[in-house]
């Protein structure tokens, strides 16, 4: 494969000796020197850029690490390099554990100070947070066992990564006397194929390969749950859910709002599937018919480079600045583009502060990965622009808004390819795409987070899971999602076994609360023109500065209100309705 389809490390380290450089910058972290010195705005400054100069090391030491473990998951020298970037990042955590105990002690009028004082800006939104959290900041040596007990309690997420992706049985499977490779990336365009009995094949031996581990998988997941709970009891908050919005600002409330207004709207989405059903021409629909597109022979199927330049066309309405980062990232390797053996299934977008953005893509020639081009650099460029335009302080954007500039991308992508399209096929196509698209962001990831919601709760409640009940809790609100229009089997119970978001816990929510934001911003970009975009560059330039619900506001979007939600809703009706009537 030519490197100009694999991203280009070296622009983060020009080979192992580089980072070996860095690396014996901090793997003896030391801040002795600044115990009990926080109560002066002097010492505090001063260790927060100690803090800040390790962290960024640590940053650019971990994302290479991680890249080059991801381009080949099988490669133990990466696996070596992860570990002892992650003891590093440890010890750091335990030396600087002293750091919220202290801070949490000092007078409320003390931290105040610090928040009103011009040569402190760069730490007021922190240090409001630490005004905010301060019942939850437990001693500096209960801090400490914490910190130094994360490393032995966070490792679900890697045994699963190396079930998924290096010891899943995944094998392959027979079609009309020819034999099928399987693989991640290849079950989801197998889950297109207008072959019915070759998706239902595809999804049996991919579901296959999952049932023969679920015990194994399902010890690893109630192990990464009780680790939650864990956490959530020992810093004294009423919920791992509560925890886990709690670091990110954002009220528990929100969560409960998007899955009850969810629950309102699911006669849409069971209107949706009976459709569906309708268009596909189907006596009975099960889940390996719910990916297939309800348009035959209407796929955007595109060389990879000809469907970045279809994502750039798509987007150019938020104008120059942006398409032509667009173009710098293509053509200086920024992505990784193609499946490999042992490469890490999936895409994502990872940075370090100080250099650009990278992805990693498996592409595949189907529309949802032309979307999935654009939704990637989505993430990309907003790491950009808040790496541009904040310091390092307040640089990382919460997790709850980072999936909002990648659903901006999609959503102006298909409202693009909708727009200009006037092949009636095609456009029906673009609008079933667009319903997916909604149905999968929206509906299924707020699925994904009631099931969280409710494992998590049921440990916390000191009950056990296993695989029995989890998969009784899944197929439950598989059912009640879906409707009738879905006749439910066997496997699709054990889907919960194949989610690597889960040991991320209460992450895939904001996918959720991503779309309807994006679909709000989307609109009126498309309606108010350079306002909007002014306005959402703001957002993008925006990274941490403020709690993400305030800073979603910049851009139009107040998810306190019922608007956006309704406005979510209301695109998916339209699009139904439209798909209808064509």
């Amino acid at each position: 494969m030519s490197d100009r389809y694999k991203w280009a490390t070296e622009d983060l380290y020009k080979d192992l000796n580089a980072w070996e450089d860095d690396f014996k910058k901090i793997e003896n972290p030391d801040f002795k020197e600044f115990r009990g010195k926080l109560g002066r705005a002097e010492g505090f400054l001063a260790c927060m850029k100690k803090q800040e100069e390790t962290d960024m090391i640590l940053e650019r030491l971990s994302v290479y690490a991680y890249m080059k473990h991801d381009e080949n998951t099988k490669d133990s020298e990466f696996d070596a390099l992860l570990n002892r970037i992650n003891s590093v990042a440890v010890k750091c955590a335990a030396e600087t554990a002293f750091i919220g105990p202290e801070l949490t002690a000092l007078d409320d009028a003390v931290i105040k100070g610090y928040i009103d004082n011009p040569d402190l800006k760069d730490y007021d939104y922190a240090l409001k947070c630490v005004l905010k959290n301060k019942e939850h900041v437990l001693s500096e040596n209960e801090e400490r066992l914490l910190s130094l007990s994360h490393e032995a309690l966070s490792s679900f997420k890697d045994v699963f990564t190396k079930i998924d992706n290096a010891d899943l049985p995944i094998g392959g499977f027979s079609h009309n006397g020819k034999k099928y490779p399987l693989t991640h990336g290849l079950y989801g365009v197998y889950m297109q194929s207008p072959d019915r009995a070759l998706r239902k094949k595809a999804f049996k031996a991919y579901y296959k390969a999952y049932t023969s581990l679920i015990n194994t998988i399902a010890a690893t997941y109630y192990g990464s749950v009780k680790s939650d709970a864990f956490y959530a009891k020992a810093k004294k908050y009423p919920s791992a859910l509560a925890a886990a919005l709690s670091g990110e600002d954002v009220d528990v409330s929100v969560y409960k709002n998007l899955i009850s207004s969810v629950h309102t709207a699911l006669p849409l989405l069971h209107e949706y599937m009976s459709e569906k059903k309708k268009a596909l021409n189907l006596d009975k629909m099960y889940m390996y018919d719910a990916y297939v597109p309800t348009v035959e022979n209407a796929d955007i199927k595109l060389d990879y480079d000809d469907a970045y330049k279809l994502v750039v066309k798509g987007l150019s309405v938020l104008g120059k600045e942006y398409t032509a980062l667009l173009n710098k990232a293509h053509d200086e390797r920024w992505l990784d583009v193609y499946e490999a053996d042992g490469k890490r299934s999936g895409a994502y977008s990872i940075s370090a502060y100080g250099a650009h953005p990278f992805v990693l893509l498996n592409y595949q020639k189907t529309t949802h990965d032309v979307f999935t081009i654009a939704h990637e650099m989505g993430h990309s460029i907003h790491s950009y622009f808040s790496s541009k335009e904040q310091p390092y302080s307040k640089a990382d954007y919460k997790i709850f808004v980072a999936e909002v500039a990648s659903t901006v991308n999609e959503v102006l992508l298909c409202r693009y390819l909708l727009k200009s399209e006037t092949d009636v096929k095609l456009k029906k196509y673009l609008l079933s795409y667009l319903m997916e698209m909604i149905r999968t962001t929206l509906f299924r990831q707020t699925l994904f987070s009631e099931f969280e919601e409710k494992v998590h709760d049921k440990v916390e409640k000191g009950e056990p899971l296993n695989k029995d009940n989890m998969s009784k809790i899944y197929l439950s609100l598989n059912k009640k999602y879906y409707g009738k229009a879905i006749t439910h089997g066997g496997e699709i119970k054990y889907e919960w076994a194949r989610i690597p978001h889960f040991y991320r816990a209460f992450y895939v929510y904001k996918y959720a609360t991503g779309i309807i934001s994006a679909l709000a911003i989307a609109d009126r970009i498309l309606t108010e023109g350079e306002p909007a975009v002014k306005d959402y560059f703001k957002f993008l330039s925006s990274g941490g500065s403020d709690s993400p619900v305030e800073l979603l506001k910049i851009a139009g979007v107040d998810l306190t209100t019922d608007k956006p939600f309704a406005g979510a809703f209301k695109v998916f009706k339209d699009a139904l309705d439209e798909f209808k009537a064509l």
